[in-house]
């Protein structure tokens, strides 16, 4: 009789399981990158072909996003100026950077202090305030979409809904409680500033935007991008476009932002003082697509350093009223000569395909969008 042969093969990959165990951990990428690591679980791991993808080209390398600059921005002379100047970034690139907008930079420094501070502390400081809720409230959690994504992104974030109804300020962490309240009220104004020369961009009067409750639904995001031991393998954020109407970020000075340009990826050097704005899907789709929406992503961190963003994501809270709360193309925008080119569509509709799904780019300006 012939003697029995070991079963070598290896159990399937339970990749959920995984997942789990990572989320129930709650210790977060953070947690990984601490521990000493060398490389990085498999849930992580990101097919060569899409990383390829990603890398900046050569040709690449001498471009850069818009840098305006807001000094004298009531001014008679430069008001048209900064106008037009913000109307072609908002049109070409979805992105540009600014200079003297009114913020010091000693608050922005403070700011970046207190997030890299807040994901600093030991885990046990923090484990209080991971959850998956993330439509209110504070938010501590490793990855947004961990469980709708097919690869997982090497960051953590802290989350905090600002607006409109903002929690207890007790209910913000201690470490950085006073710099996340005042962030909201700079980031604020500086938002509302932009959406005011945007709007004047697309001859709206000025404060329209603000007006129609833009600037009323505010998320702050304090993301860190730990080291990672094997960068080349996975990245710090999936390429994606922003959802939401306005997105003011500012980042320390390690580098990992990238944004799509003419079918290339343009790295975007850190500026320090620079406030980041892009143009959220929202925007485009009530601008009727004169604004442009764009992909962009954050390469894994290969500095010894962390990788500290600070993002505002600003959206309306006012929809427009009938048979369910809906929204569209502004009517002020359309013409004979220039028709709507998104249809209407649902509060609930936009939920769902903000939440339903890991990050992406322009799906729902896919959906809405009219066949010619």
């Amino acid at each position: 009789m012939a003697a029995a042969t070991a079963d070598t093969t290896a159990p399937a990959y339970d990749r959920m399981k995984a997942v789990k165990e990572f989320d129930e951990s709650k210790s977060g990428v953070k947690g990984l990158s601490d521990s000493g690591i060398t490389s990085i679980p498999d849930i992580f791991v990101h097919p060569p072909d899409t990383l390829s993808e990603l890398k900046p080209s050569s040709n690449a390398a001498t471009l850069s996003i818009p840098v305006i600059d807001l000094s004298d921005l009531n001014s008679t002379d430069r008001r048209p100026m900064i106008v037009a100047q913000i109307k072609e970034a908002a049109r070409t690139w979805g992105f540009f950077q600014l200079i003297n907008h009114g913020v010091p930079v000693s608050t922005i420094d403070e700011t970046l202090d207190a997030i890299k501070a807040f994901h600093e502390q030991p885990q046990e400081a923090k484990t209080k305030y991971y959850r998956r809720d993330e439509n209110r409230g504070v938010m501590y959690a490793s990855n947004s979409d961990l469980y709708q994504s097919k690869a997982a992104a090497w960051h953590d974030g802290l989350q905090v809904w600002m607006g409109p109804d903002p929690p207890e300020v007790e209910e913000i962490p201690e470490v950085c409680r006073g710099e996340v309240v005042a962030w909201d009220r700079h980031a604020t104004e500086v938002a509302e500033n932009v959406m005011e020369l945007l709007g004047e961009g697309l001859g709206l009067e000025r404060g329209r935007f603000k007006e129609l409750t833009f600037s009323e639904k505010r998320m702050f995001a304090g993301i860190c991008y730990p080291p990672c031991p094997e960068p080349e393998r996975t990245v710090g954020l999936t390429p994606h476009s922003d959802s939401s109407f306005l997105t003011v970020l500012v980042q320390n000075q390690v580098k990992g932002l990238r944004v799509k340009h003419g079918g290339e990826w343009v790295e975007v050097s850190p500026v320090r003082g620079g406030l980041i704005v892009n143009v959220g899907d929202f925007l485009q789709i009530v601008s009727n697509g004169e604004y442009q929406s764009v992909e962009h992503c954050v390469a894994a961190n290969s500095a010894k350093e962390p990788r500290i963003s600070i993002v505002m994501f600003l959206n309306l809270v006012k929809w427009r009223s009938g048979s369910s709360n809906y929204y569209g193309p502004l009517p002020e925008l359309l013409s004979p000569e220039r028709p709507a080119i998104y249809r209407d569509f649902t509060e609930q509709e936009f939920s769902h395909n903000l939440f339903s799904k890991g990050f992406d780019s322009k799906s729902m300006i896919a959906k809405i969008k009219i066949p010619n």
